[in-house]
């Protein structure tokens, strides 16, 4: 039986994370609802914490 033929995407790493049983079953229920895959999930979450880690530092009272 031939391997399914994953597209590759330009200029991507492989990573392999380990998470705990709850977070992952969390992340399988988000992707079932949004109909997409796990790694896609995982994907959006990484991309969306690294811009916010680009953001500058707010620091003290009413900065934004």
């Amino acid at each position: 039986m031939p391997q399914r033929q994953r597209a590759k995407l330009p200029n991507t790493a492989r990573a392999s994370v380990s998470f705990p049983e709850d977070i992952y079953r969390e992340i399988e229920q988000i992707a079932l609802n949004k109909k997409v895959s796990v790694a896609w999930v995982v994907r959006d979450a990484v991309e969306r914490y690294v811009a916010d880690q680009a953001r500058p530092l707010r620091t003290g009272p009413g900065k934004k």
